[in-house]
């Protein structure tokens, strides 16, 4: 009597639902492959259209006097600074805003030249490090810098004078723990941290007194 009965499989088997499952997931895969690949495509084929942003002329001033140069937009001030207007205080060393080497003081704030551009300080007063030597005149940033022998390798020794002398005009009269703070945004590798500080903090009590 149960011969009319299509036969049934028991356990593991092929059926319907499996198959629906299968097919929707095989779609579903392909089709991602298919807008992945597209996508690409579009990307490439927009890299192919991009044309280079011409160089321009720039006018920076830079250590008291106007200087005009002709960069990239994409050019960033350490750069300028470095290879258009060679002076190389500013340093290059990690180039990813982390260790205050190529420091240099924008109207009087210190500020990472490899996170600016060129481009867009133009307007502002840029001092470098080598404005610290003028006319054969030390600043009391350096002084206190040989005094206090706060360098060694010297790699980072150019963005610490700037962060200091930029610290030390906003904050005349800082503590010893003020300029830790204040100068948290350099590092120094080779570890002249207690020299840097006692420098900063002669330079702090001299600018209290108008120094």
């Amino acid at each position: 009597m149960d011969r009319d009965r299509p036969p049934t499989r028991s356990g593991p088997g092929f059926n319907r639902r499996d198959f629906l499952k299968g097919s929707g997931a095989a779609v579903t895969a392909t089709a991602l492959a298919t807008a992945a690949h597209e996508e690409q495509a579009a990307a490439q084929e927009a890299a192919r259209k991009l044309v280079p942003a011409a160089p321009q002329k720039v006018t920076l001033n830079v250590n008291g006097k106007d200087v005009t140069i002709t960069v990239e937009p994409r050019v960033t001030l350490m750069n300028a600074l470095r290879d258009d207007l060679n002076l190389t205080a500013c340093k290059d060393v990690c180039d990813r805003t982390v260790c205050g080497a190529c420091t240099v003081l924008l109207d009087g704030k210190p500020v990472y030249a490899c996170a600016r551009l060129a481009i867009e300080c133009q307007g502002m007063k840029i001092q470098t490090t080598e404005s610290l030597l003028q006319d054969g005149k030390a600043d009391p940033v350096i002084e206190a810098f040989v005094k206090h022998d706060g360098m060694q390798c010297g790699f980072c020794t150019p963005g610490f004078a700037m962060a200091v002398r930029g610290f030390c005009t906003q904050h005349p009269g800082a503590t010893l723990d003020d300029c830790r703070k204040g100068l948290g945004g350099n590092i120094c590798r080779c570890g002249t941290y207690d020299g840097v500080l006692k420098a900063a903090y002669e330079v702090a009590q001299a600018a209290k007194k108008g120094g």
